[in-house]
């Protein structure tokens, strides 16, 4: 038996390797959660590294903690503004598309695969779902923008699409267990699971910034520790309430997210941090479970459904369920293209697997290779992909700004930063002339590569960026201030 220093090292590199191996796949075009998972499959009992790892239970346990830290950073960072504009679309995508996508996957199966009518349809529900954590990963380090609502469209989506696949996958393990029951059983069930997780997130959302802003901890580093514990407790009692727990944590992160709370942007930095230490540690152990040999016999049939399901019941999924969006072609097939199968599938995978249905590891093996597919595929091409259907946007990359404010429970201004559009008519001006409210500080201009402490004398360029320090109540009126457009001579 190892001792738990080596088990410890083993642990540590394989985290190093895994970092490295994240700068390298920004260079090489490949997503990294795909590097993560060959690591894990290279350490594995196949691989160089021999750890034997065959615990479906342990994978899945770690999985569920993994994926709701994930989702939790994912909610904690969108920005509703952003997303409300897309909410119904979304619903309909994370739905009625994960639900059309599920049906003619398990259709297919059942003729590619000589699967029963059941069986195809519990893998098409495994693999019916976009991944968070894959569609995150691979839209940030790839910096891909892309034009008008389709980025946070993307991200709400996969976030909140996990409930249906997970409705779906349970649905049918239990017909499959339990031959005498009804696909209409799972009616009530699906709408047990949205309402509470739906309520349960928006509540302990809630809550959690109240107990943020009120506890008043003596020591700034166990806010960290508090969250942690309320995304885990949010996560445990909606299950127990009978509710989604994945849609809950998503919920509560995003209504934290797009609250004011004491130590915001430290936490916000915390819980990316995590989630990028829950992406990797998720795929690792997911590598660690697949035995690459038992894959040989399912990469013919694996890439016929993987093409299937990313050429035609994805595209069908999406088509059929926007087509009240007012999206045009381009947008939709995009939206198809960017259906990520990341650790998702793979841990529903393991539900069978516990279960004791009979083509459980073919289920399994076959959704590995899946996701391995998909993001080969999909997640190498997505900036192709986006270029080709001119739906890309020039990517805005953010200046990081050498000082920043963190604003207390009751404090009411925040640094905020403001660009000088072209034919401004603050532009060729001093701050002075500009007759800004009282109470307003331009703490600091960042001009091309430079940062420089302003003065009431220092004249404006277009394309400044002003870090202006002010209440929310005011900035309008600087906007329209700096926005203000020069009048062209007729």
């Amino acid at each position: 038996m190892l001792s738990i220093e080596y088990i410890l090292a083993g642990v540590a590199i394989l985290l190093l390797l895994s970092i490295v191996a994240s700068k390298a796949s920004d260079k090489l075009g490949i997503p990294a959660l795909l590097i993560f998972l060959v690591l894990g499959m290279l350490a594995g009992s196949d691989g160089p590294g021999g750890i034997h790892f065959d615990d479906p239970f342990i994978a899945q346990f770690l999985g569920v903690i993994a994926l709701s830290y994930i989702l939790f950073a994912g909610g904690l960072d969108t920005n509703w503004a952003s997303v409300r504009p897309v909410l119904w679309t979304s619903i309909a995508l994370s739905t009625a598309g994960v639900l059309i996508t599920a049906v003619l996957v398990g259709w297919f199966a059942t003729y590619v695969l000589n699967f029963s009518l059941l069986e195809g349809l519990l893998l098409g529900a495994i693999i019916s779902s976009t991944d968070a954590a894959a569609v995150f990963s691979v839209l940030r380090s790839k910096r891909v923008s892309l034009r008008g609502n389709l980025k946070p469209l993307l991200e709400l989506e996969s976030g909140s699409n996990d409930p249906m696949a997970v409705l779906l996958t349970m649905g049918f393990v239990s017909l499959l267990l339990d031959q005498g029951k009804s696909f209409l059983s799972l009616i009530p069930m699906f709408i047990q699971q949205i309402v509470l997780g739906a309520l349960m997130g928006y509540f302990m959302g809630r809550g959690m910034v109240y107990l943020v802003n009120n506890l008043k901890l003596g020591y700034e580093g166990l806010y960290p520790v508090l969250s942690l514990s309320l995304v885990l407790f949010t996560y445990g009692v909606t299950v127990t309430v009978g509710g989604n727990g994945f849609l809950a944590v998503y919920i509560s992160g995003l209504v934290m997210g797009n609250c004011k709370f004491i130590h915001k942007k430290s936490l916000m930095r915390f819980h990316d941090g995590l989630a990028w230490l829950m992406q990797i540690s998720m795929f690792l152990v997911l590598g660690l479970l697949v035995f690459p040999s038992r894959l040989i016999h399912v990469i013919g049939t694996g890439l016929v459904v993987s093409l299937f399901l990313i050429l035609v019941a994805r595209p069908v999924g999406v088509f059929l369920s926007t087509v009240f969006s007012g999206m045009t072609f381009r947008e939709k097939t995009m939206v198809s293209w960017v259906g990520l199968r990341g650790a998702v599938p793979i841990i529903l995978a393991t539900f069978p697997l516990l279960a004791g249905i009979p083509k459980a590891e073919i289920i399994f093996n076959m959704v590995f290779f899946i996701v391995l597919s998909s993001a080969l595929l999909q997640g190498t091409l997505i900036p192709a992909v986006a270029k080709w259907l001119k739906v890309d946007a020039p990517i805005n990359l953010k200046p990081i700004y050498p000082i920043e404010c963190e604003p207390t429970g009751k404090m009411r201004c925040d640094l905020t930063e403001i660009v000088i559009p072209e034919n401004s008519a603050a532009s060729n001006k001093r701050i002075l002339e500009l007759g800004l409210p009282e109470g307003t500080l331009v703490v600091l201009i960042n001009r091309g590569n430079d940062f420089f402490v302003p003065g009431g004398g220092t004249v404006l360029q277009s394309g400044d960026r002003l870090l202006v320090l002010t209440d929310k109540h005011t900035l309008n009126k600087i906007h329209s201030i700096i926005e203000r457009r020069i009048e062209k001579p007729k």
